[in-house]
Protein backbone atom coordinates (compact mmCIF):
# COMPACT_ATOMS: atom_id res chain seq x y z
CA UNK A 1 0.00 0.00 0.00
CA UNK A 2 1.29 3.15 -1.06
CA UNK A 3 2.30 5.27 2.31
CA UNK A 4 3.48 8.60 1.29
CA UNK A 5 3.18 11.34 -1.29
CA UNK A 6 5.80 10.76 -3.01
CA UNK A 7 5.04 6.65 -3.44
CA UNK A 8 1.44 7.28 -4.67
CA UNK A 9 2.85 9.62 -7.82
CA UNK A 10 5.58 6.26 -8.08
CA UNK A 11 2.86 3.61 -7.86
CA UNK A 12 0.03 5.40 -10.25
CA UNK A 13 2.89 5.94 -13.01
CA UNK A 14 4.15 2.38 -12.95
CA UNK A 15 0.65 1.19 -13.37
CA UNK A 16 0.05 3.82 -16.68
CA UNK A 17 3.16 2.23 -18.16
CA UNK A 18 2.14 -0.97 -17.83
CA UNK A 19 -1.34 -0.38 -19.22
CA UNK A 20 0.40 1.36 -22.16
CA UNK A 21 2.89 -0.88 -22.66
CA UNK A 22 0.01 -3.92 -22.63
CA UNK A 23 -1.49 -1.50 -25.28
CA UNK A 24 1.02 -1.21 -27.55
CA UNK A 25 1.73 -4.64 -27.57
CA UNK A 26 -2.00 -5.30 -28.30
CA UNK A 27 -2.74 -6.68 -25.53
CA UNK A 28 -5.55 -6.28 -23.03
CA UNK A 29 -4.58 -4.23 -20.34
CA UNK A 30 -5.81 -5.78 -16.88
CA UNK A 31 -6.54 -3.61 -13.43
CA UNK A 32 -6.50 -5.40 -10.26
CA UNK A 33 -8.28 -3.80 -7.34
CA UNK A 34 -9.29 -5.06 -3.38
CA UNK A 35 -12.33 -6.40 -3.29
CA UNK A 36 -14.65 -4.23 -0.74
CA UNK A 37 -17.12 -6.42 0.49
CA UNK A 38 -18.04 -8.95 3.01
CA UNK A 39 -16.95 -11.81 1.53
CA UNK A 40 -13.45 -10.88 1.37
CA UNK A 41 -13.63 -9.24 5.23
CA UNK A 42 -11.37 -10.83 7.45
CA UNK A 43 -11.86 -10.56 11.48
CA UNK A 44 -9.71 -11.61 13.94
CA UNK A 45 -10.64 -9.79 17.38
CA UNK A 46 -6.85 -9.93 18.34
CA UNK A 47 -6.63 -7.33 15.23
CA UNK A 48 -10.05 -5.75 16.21
CA UNK A 49 -11.00 -4.85 13.16
CA UNK A 50 -12.42 -6.12 9.46
CA UNK A 51 -9.09 -6.79 7.13
CA UNK A 52 -9.32 -7.56 3.41
CA UNK A 53 -8.90 -11.33 1.72
CA UNK A 54 -7.00 -11.75 -1.32
CA UNK A 55 -9.59 -11.33 -3.26
CA UNK A 56 -9.20 -8.99 -6.35
CA UNK A 57 -11.88 -7.27 -8.79
CA UNK A 58 -10.73 -7.54 -12.40
CA UNK A 59 -11.08 -5.20 -14.82
CA UNK A 60 -9.92 -6.26 -18.45
CA UNK A 61 -9.80 -3.94 -21.41
CA UNK A 62 -13.43 -4.35 -23.46
CA UNK A 63 -16.14 -2.89 -24.81
CA UNK A 64 -17.95 -2.53 -21.64
CA UNK A 65 -14.78 -2.17 -19.48
CA UNK A 66 -13.41 1.14 -21.40
CA UNK A 67 -15.36 4.06 -20.12
CA UNK A 68 -14.54 2.81 -16.49
CA UNK A 69 -10.63 1.99 -16.78
CA UNK A 70 -10.21 5.72 -19.18
CA UNK A 71 -12.11 7.10 -16.51
CA UNK A 72 -9.71 5.84 -13.42
CA UNK A 73 -6.82 6.96 -15.48
CA UNK A 74 -8.47 10.65 -15.83
CA UNK A 75 -9.35 11.26 -12.71
CA UNK A 76 -6.33 9.63 -11.55
CA UNK A 77 -4.69 12.72 -13.43
CA UNK A 78 -6.81 14.82 -11.76
CA UNK A 79 -5.71 13.91 -8.08
CA UNK A 80 -1.85 13.48 -8.85
CA UNK A 81 -2.14 16.88 -9.81
CA UNK A 82 -3.42 17.93 -6.57
CA UNK A 83 -0.76 16.09 -4.95
CA UNK A 84 1.80 18.12 -7.02
CA UNK A 85 0.72 21.51 -6.06
CA UNK A 86 -0.91 20.65 -2.46
CA UNK A 87 -4.56 21.46 -3.64
CA UNK A 88 -7.22 19.78 -1.48
CA UNK A 89 -10.60 19.31 -2.83
CA UNK A 90 -14.15 17.77 -1.69
CA UNK A 91 -15.60 14.59 -3.77
CA UNK A 92 -18.02 17.16 -5.10
CA UNK A 93 -15.21 19.95 -6.03
CA UNK A 94 -13.51 16.93 -8.39
CA UNK A 95 -17.00 16.17 -9.42
CA UNK A 96 -16.67 19.75 -11.20
CA UNK A 97 -13.19 20.11 -11.91
CA UNK A 98 -13.46 17.17 -14.02
CA UNK A 99 -16.26 19.17 -16.14
CA UNK A 100 -14.06 21.86 -16.17
CA UNK A 101 -11.54 19.62 -17.90
CA UNK A 102 -14.50 18.13 -20.52
CA UNK A 103 -15.67 21.49 -21.29
CA UNK A 104 -12.51 22.90 -22.76
CA UNK A 105 -11.03 19.60 -24.12
CA UNK A 106 -13.68 17.91 -26.54
CA UNK A 107 -11.95 14.92 -27.13
CA UNK A 108 -12.34 13.87 -23.35
CA UNK A 109 -16.53 13.93 -24.13
CA UNK A 110 -16.74 9.89 -23.92
CA UNK A 111 -15.19 10.40 -20.12
CA UNK A 112 -18.34 13.02 -19.26
CA UNK A 113 -19.57 12.21 -16.13
CA UNK A 114 -24.10 12.48 -15.71
CA UNK A 115 -23.88 12.76 -12.03
CA UNK A 116 -21.24 12.79 -8.95
CA UNK A 117 -22.57 9.39 -8.54
CA UNK A 118 -19.90 8.00 -11.10
CA UNK A 119 -17.38 10.44 -10.22
CA UNK A 120 -17.35 9.59 -6.61
CA UNK A 121 -17.28 5.70 -7.54
CA UNK A 122 -14.42 6.27 -10.05
CA UNK A 123 -12.23 7.52 -6.77
CA UNK A 124 -13.39 4.82 -4.89
CA UNK A 125 -11.94 2.26 -7.58
CA UNK A 126 -8.90 4.08 -7.75
CA UNK A 127 -8.28 4.34 -4.02
CA UNK A 128 -8.97 0.21 -3.93
CA UNK A 129 -6.50 0.40 -7.02
CA UNK A 130 -3.53 1.66 -5.21
CA UNK A 131 -4.61 0.09 -2.05
CA UNK A 132 -4.33 4.22 -0.60
CA UNK A 133 -7.31 6.51 1.18
CA UNK A 134 -9.04 9.00 -0.37
CA UNK A 135 -7.37 11.49 1.99
CA UNK A 136 -3.83 10.21 0.93
CA UNK A 137 -5.06 12.14 -2.46
CA UNK A 138 -5.45 14.93 -0.85
CA UNK A 139 -9.56 14.44 -1.29
CA UNK A 140 -11.60 15.11 1.86
CA UNK A 141 -14.82 14.19 2.78
CA UNK A 142 -17.20 17.25 4.35
CA UNK A 143 -17.46 15.70 7.49
CA UNK A 144 -16.39 16.21 11.20
CA UNK A 145 -15.90 14.35 14.08
CA UNK A 146 -18.41 13.74 16.80
CA UNK A 147 -19.73 17.01 19.25
CA UNK A 148 -17.30 16.43 21.97
CA UNK A 149 -17.27 17.81 25.73
CA UNK A 150 -15.29 17.27 29.04
CA UNK A 151 -13.52 19.16 31.32
CA UNK A 152 -10.29 17.41 31.15
CA UNK A 153 -9.32 17.22 27.65
CA UNK A 154 -6.50 19.34 25.81
CA UNK A 155 -6.22 19.28 22.30
CA UNK A 156 -3.25 20.64 20.26
CA UNK A 157 -3.35 20.52 16.66
CA UNK A 158 -0.59 20.82 14.14
CA UNK A 159 -1.27 23.64 11.66
CA UNK A 160 -0.64 22.89 7.54
CA UNK A 161 1.88 25.70 8.66
CA UNK A 162 3.53 23.47 11.05
CA UNK A 163 2.56 25.70 13.95
CA UNK A 164 0.36 25.03 16.73
CA UNK A 165 -3.36 25.78 17.87
CA UNK A 166 -4.08 24.58 21.29
CA UNK A 167 -8.22 23.51 22.65
CA UNK A 168 -9.06 23.04 26.56
CA UNK A 169 -12.06 22.01 26.07
CA UNK A 170 -13.11 23.17 29.55
CA UNK A 171 -12.81 26.63 28.23
CA UNK A 172 -15.54 26.34 25.50
CA UNK A 173 -18.25 26.90 27.92
CA UNK A 174 -21.65 25.54 26.36
CA UNK A 175 -20.02 24.81 22.51
CA UNK A 176 -18.65 21.10 21.93
CA UNK A 177 -15.89 20.82 19.99
CA UNK A 178 -15.74 19.20 16.82
CA UNK A 179 -12.74 18.11 14.79
CA UNK A 180 -12.17 18.12 11.09
CA UNK A 181 -11.93 15.04 9.16
CA UNK A 182 -7.98 13.72 9.91
CA UNK A 183 -7.99 13.71 14.19
CA UNK A 184 -3.81 12.22 12.98
CA UNK A 185 -2.79 15.95 13.41
CA UNK A 186 -4.31 16.43 17.12
CA UNK A 187 -2.20 15.26 20.11
CA UNK A 188 -4.34 14.94 23.18
CA UNK A 189 -3.79 15.23 26.67
CA UNK A 190 -5.58 15.54 29.83
CA UNK A 191 -5.89 18.35 32.41
CA UNK A 192 -6.85 15.86 35.06
CA UNK A 193 -7.44 12.27 34.98
CA UNK A 194 -10.07 10.88 32.50
CA UNK A 195 -12.34 7.51 33.54
CA UNK A 196 -13.90 7.07 29.95
CA UNK A 197 -14.84 8.22 27.04
CA UNK A 198 -19.25 8.26 26.12
CA UNK A 199 -20.05 7.96 22.64
CA UNK A 200 -23.95 8.77 22.29
CA UNK A 201 -25.82 7.72 18.96
CA UNK A 202 -27.65 10.23 18.78
CA UNK A 203 -26.56 14.39 19.00
CA UNK A 204 -29.40 15.55 20.90
CA UNK A 205 -29.11 13.21 23.24
CA UNK A 206 -25.77 13.92 24.01
CA UNK A 207 -26.06 17.81 23.96
CA UNK A 208 -28.71 17.06 27.05
CA UNK A 209 -26.37 14.83 28.83
CA UNK A 210 -24.01 17.95 28.86
CA UNK A 211 -26.65 20.47 29.50
CA UNK A 212 -27.62 18.38 32.51
CA UNK A 213 -24.16 18.97 33.91
CA UNK A 214 -22.90 15.20 33.04
CA UNK A 215 -19.12 16.35 32.17
CA UNK A 216 -19.32 18.24 35.47
CA UNK A 217 -19.79 15.70 37.64
CA UNK A 218 -17.48 12.79 35.74
CA UNK A 219 -14.18 12.96 34.81
CA UNK A 220 -15.23 11.78 30.75
CA UNK A 221 -15.25 12.68 27.19
CA UNK A 222 -19.18 12.71 25.77
CA UNK A 223 -19.43 12.99 22.09
CA UNK A 224 -22.38 12.99 19.72
CA UNK A 225 -21.82 10.61 17.20
CA UNK A 226 -24.92 11.59 14.86
CA UNK A 227 -26.13 8.14 13.96
CA UNK A 228 -23.35 6.57 11.02
CA UNK A 229 -20.35 7.38 11.94
CA UNK A 230 -18.15 9.17 9.45
CA UNK A 231 -14.86 9.05 8.75
CA UNK A 232 -13.77 11.85 10.82
CA UNK A 233 -15.97 10.15 13.47
CA UNK A 234 -14.06 7.21 13.64
CA UNK A 235 -10.61 8.14 13.89
CA UNK A 236 -11.17 10.34 16.06
CA UNK A 237 -12.41 8.05 18.37
CA UNK A 238 -9.64 5.90 17.52
CA UNK A 239 -7.52 8.86 18.32
CA UNK A 240 -8.96 8.97 22.31
CA UNK A 241 -8.36 5.44 22.55
CA UNK A 242 -4.93 4.94 20.95
CA UNK A 243 -3.63 7.96 22.91
CA UNK A 244 -5.71 8.14 26.13
CA UNK A 245 -5.59 4.71 26.60
CA UNK A 246 -9.32 5.13 28.77
CA UNK A 247 -12.06 2.78 28.27
CA UNK A 248 -14.65 3.97 25.35
CA UNK A 249 -18.79 3.13 26.01
CA UNK A 250 -21.13 3.15 23.24
CA UNK A 251 -24.90 4.27 24.23
CA UNK A 252 -27.18 4.09 21.13
CA UNK A 253 -30.62 2.58 20.05
CA UNK A 254 -31.36 -1.12 20.77
CA UNK A 255 -32.21 -2.22 17.19
CA UNK A 256 -30.98 -3.59 14.58
CA UNK A 257 -29.41 -1.20 12.25
CA UNK A 258 -27.87 0.48 15.41
CA UNK A 259 -25.96 -2.45 16.03
CA UNK A 260 -24.69 -3.52 12.59
CA UNK A 261 -24.09 0.08 10.83
CA UNK A 262 -23.79 2.59 13.79
CA UNK A 263 -21.89 0.17 16.78
CA UNK A 264 -20.13 -2.86 14.02
CA UNK A 265 -18.85 0.18 11.80
CA UNK A 266 -17.60 2.67 14.54
CA UNK A 267 -15.63 -0.65 16.22
CA UNK A 268 -14.72 -2.76 13.34
CA UNK A 269 -15.04 -0.53 10.55
CA UNK A 270 -16.84 -1.76 7.42
CA UNK A 271 -16.61 -3.96 4.41
CA UNK A 272 -16.79 -0.80 1.98
CA UNK A 273 -13.97 0.76 3.76
CA UNK A 274 -11.38 -2.69 3.71
CA UNK A 275 -8.16 -0.62 2.78
CA UNK A 276 -8.84 1.91 5.89
CA UNK A 277 -10.81 0.27 9.08
CA UNK A 278 -6.84 0.32 10.85
CA UNK A 279 -6.82 4.25 10.81
CA UNK A 280 -10.88 4.27 10.80
CA UNK A 281 -12.04 1.99 13.90
CA UNK A 282 -11.98 1.83 17.40
CA UNK A 283 -11.31 -2.18 18.35
CA UNK A 284 -12.11 -1.41 22.23
CA UNK A 285 -15.30 0.55 22.15
CA UNK A 286 -17.80 -1.66 24.56
CA UNK A 287 -21.54 -1.77 23.38
CA UNK A 288 -23.29 0.00 26.76
CA UNK A 289 -27.07 -0.60 25.31
CA UNK A 290 -29.68 -0.52 25.63
CA UNK A 291 -29.23 -3.64 26.02
CA UNK A 292 -32.22 -6.62 26.01
CA UNK A 293 -31.91 -7.38 29.68
CA UNK A 294 -32.28 -3.16 30.58
CA UNK A 295 -36.23 -3.32 29.02
CA UNK A 296 -36.92 -5.33 32.25
CA UNK A 297 -34.95 -4.49 34.23
CA UNK A 298 -35.88 -0.32 34.62
CA UNK A 299 -39.24 -1.07 32.88
CA UNK A 300 -38.35 0.79 29.74
CA UNK A 301 -40.98 1.65 26.79
CA UNK A 302 -40.15 -0.21 23.42
CA UNK A 303 -42.37 -1.22 20.84
CA UNK A 304 -42.94 -4.03 17.93
CA UNK A 305 -41.16 -3.71 14.62
CA UNK A 306 -43.31 -2.03 11.85
CA UNK A 307 -44.14 -5.19 9.59
CA UNK A 308 -44.65 -2.12 6.85
CA UNK A 309 -41.64 -0.16 7.62
CA UNK A 310 -39.27 -1.25 4.90
CA UNK A 311 -36.38 -0.02 6.56
CA UNK A 312 -36.50 -1.48 9.92
CA UNK A 313 -37.80 -5.24 8.10
CA UNK A 314 -34.89 -4.99 6.08
CA UNK A 315 -32.68 -4.31 8.99
CA UNK A 316 -33.56 -7.33 10.46
CA UNK A 317 -33.17 -9.10 7.08
CA UNK A 318 -29.51 -7.86 7.45
CA UNK A 319 -29.08 -9.31 10.95
CA UNK A 320 -30.14 -12.65 9.67
CA UNK A 321 -27.14 -12.30 6.95
CA UNK A 322 -24.97 -11.14 9.16
CA UNK A 323 -24.88 -13.90 11.72
CA UNK A 324 -24.89 -16.62 8.32
CA UNK A 325 -21.90 -14.40 6.63
CA UNK A 326 -20.56 -11.77 8.96
CA UNK A 327 -16.70 -12.61 10.03
CA UNK A 328 -17.60 -9.84 13.00
CA UNK A 329 -20.41 -11.29 14.50
CA UNK A 330 -19.57 -14.99 13.83
CA UNK A 331 -16.33 -14.17 15.92
CA UNK A 332 -16.29 -16.28 19.70
CA UNK A 333 -15.58 -12.55 21.07
CA UNK A 334 -18.33 -11.12 19.82
CA UNK A 335 -20.74 -14.07 21.14
CA UNK A 336 -22.65 -11.87 23.06
CA UNK A 337 -23.66 -8.98 20.29
CA UNK A 338 -24.51 -12.15 18.01
CA UNK A 339 -27.42 -12.93 20.93
CA UNK A 340 -28.38 -9.60 20.70
CA UNK A 341 -29.21 -9.89 17.07
CA UNK A 342 -30.53 -12.97 17.70
CA UNK A 343 -32.88 -11.23 20.62
CA UNK A 344 -33.81 -8.61 17.68
CA UNK A 345 -34.86 -11.24 15.05
CA UNK A 346 -36.71 -13.60 17.29
CA UNK A 347 -38.28 -10.94 19.55
CA UNK A 348 -39.04 -8.54 16.46
CA UNK A 349 -38.77 -5.58 19.42
CA UNK A 350 -36.59 -2.35 19.81
CA UNK A 351 -36.16 -0.03 22.08
CA UNK A 352 -34.71 3.80 21.72
CA UNK A 353 -31.93 5.04 23.73
CA UNK A 354 -34.21 7.73 24.85
CA UNK A 355 -36.25 5.29 26.76
CA UNK A 356 -33.77 5.51 29.73
CA UNK A 357 -36.22 9.44 30.25
CA UNK A 358 -38.91 7.50 30.96
CA UNK A 359 -37.28 5.50 34.16
CA UNK A 360 -38.44 9.06 36.72
CA UNK A 361 -39.90 11.47 34.39
CA UNK A 362 -39.30 13.97 37.85
CA UNK A 363 -35.39 13.26 37.28
CA UNK A 364 -33.57 15.17 34.55
CA UNK A 365 -30.55 13.31 35.52
CA UNK A 366 -31.55 8.90 36.01
CA UNK A 367 -30.50 8.53 32.18
CA UNK A 368 -26.92 9.44 33.31
CA UNK A 369 -27.57 7.47 36.87
CA UNK A 370 -28.23 4.68 34.95
CA UNK A 371 -25.16 4.99 32.20
CA UNK A 372 -23.14 5.30 34.96
CA UNK A 373 -24.30 2.61 37.04
CA UNK A 374 -23.44 0.53 34.07
CA UNK A 375 -20.42 1.46 33.52
CA UNK A 376 -19.32 0.72 36.88
CA UNK A 377 -21.26 -2.59 37.13
CA UNK A 378 -19.47 -4.06 33.95
CA UNK A 379 -23.10 -4.13 32.26
CA UNK A 380 -21.70 -4.35 28.55
CA UNK A 381 -20.28 -6.15 25.75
Amino acid sequence: MPSSDQAIPKVSKELCSRLLADLEKAKRPVILATKCALDNSIYNHKVGYLTPGDKKVRTELNVSSVKKMSRAIFMLEVLLQNLDTGGINTKRELYYISKGYIKRDAGLKPLDFTEQGESDETIDFICEMLECYREELNCYANDRGGQTYSQQLIVTETMPDGTKATIDLSKLGTSPFQPKNRPQNLKLSMRKKIDFCLIVESEGTANTLVANGFTKRHPSILMGAQGVPSNAVRSWCKAIQEQLKIPLYFFGDLDAYTLQNIYRTLKAGSAASLIRNSDYSAPEVKFLGVLPADIKKYDLNDYPVKENDAQEVRALKKAQDALKNDPFFQDKKNKGLAEILRWLISNKRRCEQQAYFSVNPKDPIMPEKIIVEKIKRGDYF
